[in-house]
């Protein structure tokens, strides 16, 4: 167990029931969140970062054919057993730790309307508590600090707050995009209005959203009545700036991030996520930076 102050007001919600399309046919039976990253799958890295920063109850929004992702959170006691015997107390010690990150929940999604409409999904479970959603798309770097930077600005404003990060302007149509305003903190900002999947010309900056949010249960009103919008679904976006634009509310604040992040919502990048990661481990990295120089230098 990771061992950190819970966070008992703060509960966080998964969604993965998305069908992983890009990454058909590994995906036809197995669920994207459960594709490997070194020696992990994406949605381990979710969970232990929430579990990090002191949430120890969590919501997974699954879909169809994704019982693959609560029987990895689920012990195994016979494989446990044969490790024991084995005496392979690594091995054993890294399974024991997938089962016993926190208290996981799950709860299927049905249809697939869109993450306004998975959040909501989670609306029973998180009752009257603010909650952090994570992505499992964007993989955050443990080194580097952002989930409880979020938290603390929730706690300390009461504000919904998103993750902001600088991107390339030929990439802004792939995101969420803000309208923000400096505050005290060069790291944090009002949010004064959000797009979703702008085109270049017309984003209002190149503050993209990534995949973490911290939110209070009002959203969740908004969100049932929120219409379809872009792509035909239910959007987040669309909800967050509603908040963002409601002059009696807390607002909307966006933490930017210039730390690690690691996409795997895409092949190129995916590819790019395991070969950072691995070459920065210290069981792997001497072996594997050597070699990738010979291969750069081979091209």
């Amino acid at each position: 167990m990771i061992e950190c102050m819970p966070h008992t007001s703060i509960k966080a919600v998964i969604p993965a029931a998305g069908l992983g399309t890009r990454f058909l046919p590994a995906t036809k039976a197995m669920p994207k969140e459960m594709l490997p990253v070194v020696d992990k799958p994406a949605i381990q890295y979710v969970v232990e970062e929430a579990a990090h920063a002191g949430i120890d109850d969590i919501l997974v929004i699954t879909g169809r054919n994704k019982n693959a992702i609560s029987n990895h959170f689920d012990s195994v006691p016979e494989l446990e057993v044969r490790l024991k015997d084995k005496g392979d107390d690594e091995r054993l010690r890294r399974v024991v730790a997938s089962s016993d990150l926190a208290d996981i929940h799950f709860v299927r999604q049905g249809e697939p309307k869109g993450l306004g409409h998975a959040v909501l999904r989670a609306k029973t479970h998180v009752g009257d508590s603010s909650f952090a959603v994570l992505l499992g798309d964007d993989l955050i770097d443990e080194r580097d600090e952002l989930l409880t930077v979020m938290i603390a600005e929730h706690e300390r404003t009461g504000a919904a707050v998103v993750a902001l990060m600088e991107v390339d302007p030929e990439h802004i149509h792939m995101y969420g995009v803000a309208s923000a305003e400096k505050t005290d903190s060069d790291d944090v900002v009002k949010v004064t209005g959000l797009v979703e999947k702008p085109k270049a010309e017309d984003a209002p900056s190149n503050l993209a959203i990534i995949g973490r949010y911290v939110l209070s249960p009002n959203v969740f009103g908004i969100l049932e009545r929120t219409e379809p919008g872009k792509g035909g679904e239910i959007q987040l976006t669309d909800a967050l700036q509603e908040l963002a634009a409601d002059p009696n509310g807390p607002g909307v604040r966006g933490v930017i991030f210039r730390g690690r992040r690691y996409d795997t919502g895409d092949r190129v990048d995916y590819i790019k996520a395991i070969v950072q990661l691995a070459s920065d481990r210290e069981d792997l990295g001497p072996d594997l930076r050597p070699w990738f120089k010979e291969f750069a230098a081979s091209l």
